[in-house]
């Protein structure tokens, strides 16, 4: 009989496989990036039902396999349901899940990146934190795990702005959500941030596509700008 492995994740998509089962993309601390089929987590009442929701966030026993592995049992310990009772901060947490799925790789650390998810996922809707600023201090320190940034903004910006790079990029993650910015800097950190996003990242998200949409039609006159 094969042995299990545990493995501490995050769902970062569930899809439909077969009949009953579920497709399962999953980041992980211990092996990066890895697939994993849930059998007959679709069928009410199954065990792997609730382990196996986007955004889940615990323990997962699986089984490898040659081309990907199997689930049999989890241990969630964080759903993150209150994003189901706002869209806009939802449609953030799926851009933050896309993200993670196409920057880590399988049998890789992943224990930072999770850790990001994880920490951004739980600053989202806090009163004391715009959602904007969550978007692009997470943005901004997924590219330093991924190695792609610079150490500075990549033009010239206000002390504040200035100051809010460089925490971000040097703080440990757990304490990456305790500052705020004013709304002029702010701008220009979204601004600084999107440049660097869009010339390390060539790859369209279509959450992101989404969550514009979203915020165009929330935005006085249809304003689009961040």
């Amino acid at each position: 009989m094969r042995e299990s492995e545990s493995v501490t994740g995050m769902v970062l998509l569930s899809a439909p496989s077969g009949e009953y089962d579920r497709r399962l993309v999953l980041l992980t601390r211990e092996r990066g990036k890895i697939t994993a089929f849930a059998h007959g987590a679709r069928r009410p009442g199954s065990p792997l039902m609730a382990a196996s929701r986007t955004f889940a966030f615990g323990v997962f026993s699986v089984y490898e396999g040659r081309t990907a592995y199997t689930l049999h049992g989890a241990q969630i310990s964080e759903y993150f349901e209150e994003l189901s009772l706002d869209v806009e901060a939802a449609c953030f947490g799926s851009y933050f899940l896309e993200v993670a799925a196409f920057l880590s790789q399988e049998n890789m650390d992943g224990s930072e990146l999770l850790k990001l998810v994880y920490v951004s996922l739980k600053a989202l809707g806090k009163p004391s934190i715009p959602n904007r600023l969550v978007q692009r201090v997470f943005e901004l320190r997924a590219l330093v795990i991924d190695g792609q940034y610079t150490q500075t903004p990549p033009e010239a910006v206000s002390e504040a702005c200035a100051y809010a790079w460089e925490y971000v990029i040097t703080a440990p993650v757990q304490r990456l959500y305790r500052f705020t910015l004013k709304e002029g800097p702010l701008k220009e950190f979204e601004r600084v941030v999107e440049a660097s996003r869009r010339r390390f990242i060539r790859h369209s998200f279509r959450s992101l596509e989404i969550l514009e949409s979203l915020k165009a039609l929330s935005s006085p006159g249809g304003d689009t700008n961040s």
